[in-house]
């Protein structure tokens, strides 16, 4: 697989080079090229096809401005100005600045009336076929061709004739939606599949303003990382068939959180309103997931509103579930909990908790025996992608694994062995079910004096439950977790629990302080100060000072 991480930004050690912009000399590093060089000076050079993550092909033609040269004398040396710089022989064409690389004595023009005339040219090219229906374009808000055309353009149109038509609506992979009216051409989609995910299945076809984007004869674009051409798509071509019309853009809150699909940790915007995830967006950390994210992650949302989400905290009564408040139902499991010895208990955690979650979970544990309580996760292993994908499906495998909780999966068997001879009789699972994700049979459940399960979703686990704590999703809660590198990360709330259910670290705190263990606690700050200071993988930390792109931490502290 191509690297997914390439980009152009020069190694520390490379030579810098004097650059006049706009007038004013300044030091970049060489190999930098135009767009690159004002963006680090705070100027803006409009463009469509050029993309920091992608080769260079100049076939847009919005970021166009003036170069020019040192003056040289009959010696071909620089002719010195009386600012001591070069004086500047001005190239009289405008060239490309995505495709322009910096030298020594270069002066660019990012602003003048010839840039600015060049980009109007431009924008009433690209508008000559282009749909004018901003209104009902699902790109409308995030389209760079309608900000470019309000910033760059002119009021009016001078085309009269009848614009080309092309195919609307096309069903092009599993994810996506190609309105053909709409592409500029700028071959970003291409380019994507081609070089990150080699799936080269996209190219131009026909000619001139007949020109369209398609498929190749055969292929669909059908590859994990498909949805990533829809954010780097400047305009309405294609589009998410789960995201298509569902919400305005502007509609949206945006949450910097952190993908829990896989050990990758992929940095994440959770975009919600009202209450509803919406979408899920990559979000920038060159450490992690450079852009992208792929379209496994970032489709694993639906199920926090989904029909089997558990909102009611509930306890068997004979064959009947019976809704039971949070203050009445944990003094309820405690006390069933401690009608039974330290080796009769067993605890399946998940590598899906966070790193105060499991926090707590190792101080339940203590309250109900310590070390005689024999604890394990249930492992996740998938295929890792060779991109971002890990081979490790659970989120947060290292954290639990930091607090004591997890044996990679090596206890399960001897747990579930224990059950079925009697030894063990009351177990607390947390975010599993046993049935699916373990392969443990339904009877082996049934042999239980007491099933306890903290959870989102209804399982054969949950129908043989006797206690039924309704839990948080990644979306409804703040935390942290460590990923398969050994980053920690932190997740933020973008929306509040759902119904009745509570976060996590509520439940297995309250749990405790039912079980004896008290409860000096309030915040989930709090509890992460309390766990630093008991982890010498977090002292010093705390939530705030993680940051939005995470912490590396030290390898001897981060690994299982």
């Amino acid at each position: 697989m191509k690297n997914p991480f390439n980009h152009d930004t020069p190694p520390a050690d490379t030579p810098l080079v004097n650059v006049q912009v706009d007038g004013v000399w300044r030091q970049f590093p060489k190999g930098l090229n135009a767009v690159e060089v004002a963006r680090r000076v705070g100027k803006f050079i409009p463009h469509y096809c050029y993309h920091p993550k992608l080769s260079i092909v100049g076939n847009c033609r919005m970021c166009l401005i003036e170069i020019g040269s040192p003056k040289m004398d009959a010696e071909r040396k620089p002719v010195m100005g009386p600012d001591n710089h070069p004086e500047i022989n001005w190239i009289p064409r405008p060239q490309i600045g995505c495709a322009t690389q910096i030298s020594e004595g270069m002066a660019l023009r990012t602003e003048s009336p010839l840039v600015d005339e060049c980009r109007k040219g431009v924008m009433e090219f690209l508008l000559i076929n282009h749909p004018l229906d901003c209104p009902i374009c699902d790109q409308a808000g995030e389209c760079k061709l309608q900000e470019y055309s309000v910033q760059y353009g002119t009021a009016g149109s001078r085309f009269v004739e009848e614009k080309v038509k092309k195919p609307k609506r096309v069903d092009i992979g599993a994810n996506i939606v190609l309105d053909d009216e709409r592409c500029i051409m700028c071959s970003r989609c291409i380019r994507f599949s081609k070089e990150t995910v080699d799936d080269d299945v996209l190219g131009f076809t026909q000619r001139g303003s007949h020109t369209t984007l398609a498929v190749h004869p055969g292929k669909r674009l059908d590859n994990n990382y498909s949805l990533n051409t829809v954010d780097i798509c400047p305009v309405g071509a294609l589009t998410s068939k789960d995201f298509r019309f569902q919400m305005r853009v502007w509609f949206l809150k945006e949450t910097k959180s952190v993908c829990t699909g896989c050990a990758t940790g992929c940095n994440t915007l959770v975009g919600s309103r009202e209450q509803t995830v919406y979408r899920l967006t990559p979000r920038e950390n060159e450490a992690v997931n450079s852009l992208w994210m792929c379209d496994q992650g970032r489709l694993g949302f639906h199920y926090i509103h989904g029909p089997d989400r558990l909102k009611q905290p509930l306890v068997r009564l004979g064959q009947e579930r019976v809704l039971t408040p949070w203050a009445e139902i944990i003094p309820q499991l405690a006390a069933r909990l401690r009608e039974f010895q330290p080796g009769q208990i067993a605890i399946i955690a998940s590598g899906r908790l966070t790193n105060e979650e499991a926090y707590l979970l190792r101080e339940v544990r203590q309250a109900l025996g310590g070390e005689a309580v024999l604890t394990d996760l249930v492992p996740r292993a998938g295929e890792a992608d060779g991109i971002l994908r890990s081979a490790d499906l659970n989120p947060n495998s290292h954290g639990v694994a930091l607090f004591g909780l997890s044996r990679q999966g090596k206890a399960l068997e001897e747990i579930r062995q224990g059950i079925e001879a009697g030894r063990i009789q009351a177990l607390l699972v947390l975010h599993e079910d046993l049935v699916k994700n373990a392969g443990w049979p339904e009877a082996t459940l049934e042999k239980l004096k007491l099933l306890a399960t903290q959870t989102l979703l209804k399982s054969a686990t949950t129908e043989r439950a006797d206690f039924i704590l309704p839990g948080a999703s990644f979306a409804e809660k703040r935390g942290s977790l460590i990923n398969d590198a050994g980053r920690l990360q932190r997740l933020n709330q973008a929306i509040s629990v759902q119904g009745m259910a509570m976060d996590d670290w509520q439940i297995l705190l309250q749990l405790k302080a039912a079980l004896g263990g008290g409860n000096g606690l309030h915040t989930i700050e709090e509890v992460f100060k309390a766990m630093a200071e008991a982890t010498p993988a977090f002292a010093g930390l705390s939530l705030s000072r993680i940051g939005d792109l995470g912490i590396e931490l030290k390898p001897a502290t981060a690994s299982v």
